[in-house]
């Protein structure tokens, strides 16, 4: 996890992402871009005066936004004792490959939403966004992230958490390819952890992989694992795997995201809506 992204916005749960952000960056020896996340700005198609007038608003608007990110990302960094780096060249022909860290630069271009943040993402190892709510980040934040970037996401839940999250990770093993995938990105974490628990409900995952083979998987690397099967299906809810991982004492928690179709879940609910709808600890997710 040597290059981290993570956009700062508007809204007080940003800085909970930015200083998790600045965690993985201390525990990695990495480096975070930050980037003032915002709407593409509106074109101006007439030359009517009062056309004018709006878009020279909305251009105030938008660096007053930068501005007031950028502001927000350096008393953070600045907190969490991350230095501050100019933000590498890209034309000056280095190609060491080294990350010096930890460290933080400053992305100051107009970054045009969401959709940039997917398709910039995959130039990093890790994007960090917030987990959204009605009044603070946007699932389409996220899902840009989550879909786009091609890479994990770290969601930050609505509230600060201890810099040393990850000691105890969950993980909720439902034998899908996503869930696979999940485990492979998250390898640092799950090799820095005290404790890792799969969480599976192997009565019910016919001729996919059993919990106790992710296990022997886990512990083949020398990732110190336990199993707890969960009965009845649990694993297919949200709430019951949040349940457990809270009775297990997790810091984190990793899962396969969307592991049945979006549309599925955005009429008849799954695991991935419920945990982004209530997770109050960090979830590493990836599709």
């Amino acid at each position: 996890m040597k290059t981290i992204l993570v956009p700062a916005e508007s809204h007080d749960d940003s800085e909970h992402a930015l200083r998790m952000a600045a965690a993985v960056a201390r525990r990695f020896a990495g480096r975070v871009e930050c980037f003032a996340l915002q709407m593409p700005p509106l074109v101006n198609l007439t030359w009517d005066p009062a056309g004018v007038a709006i878009m020279s608003g909305a251009d105030l608007d938008h660096r007053r936004t930068r501005e007031e990110a950028r502001r927000l990302a350096a008393r953070v960094m600045s907190d969490e004792e991350v230095a501050l780096e100019p933000l590498p060249d890209e034309s000056a022909g280095d190609d060491t490959g080294a990350v010096s860290g930890p460290a933080w630069s400053w992305n100051d271009k107009t970054m045009a939403g969401d959709a940039f943040l997917g398709a910039y993402g995959r130039a990093f190892d890790l994007t960090v966004v917030c987990r959204p709510r009605s009044d603070g980040a946007s699932i389409t934040t996220l899902e840009s992230a989550l879909f786009e970037s091609g890479g994990p996401i770290l969601i930050a839940p609505p509230r600060r958490v201890s810099s040393d999250f990850g000691e105890t990770i969950a993980v909720a093993w439902n034998g899908s390819s996503e869930t696979a995938r999940t485990i492979a990105f998250a390898r640092p974490f799950l090799r820095a952890a005290k404790r890792v628990i799969v969480l599976a409900d192997d009565g019910g995952l016919n001729d996919q992989p059993s919990g106790a083979m992710i296990r022997r998987r886990l512990a083949a690397s020398g990732v110190p694992v336990e199993l707890k099967t969960i009965a009845g299906g649990g694993i297919r809810s949200g709430e019951t795997i949040l349940k457990e991982a809270a009775a297990l004492g997790a810091d984190l928690l990793l899962k396969g995201a969307y592991t049945q179709s979006r549309l599925r879940q955005m009429i008849f609910g799954g695991a991935t809506s419920q945990i982004l709808a209530k997770a109050e600890i960090p979830v590493f997710m990836a599709h």
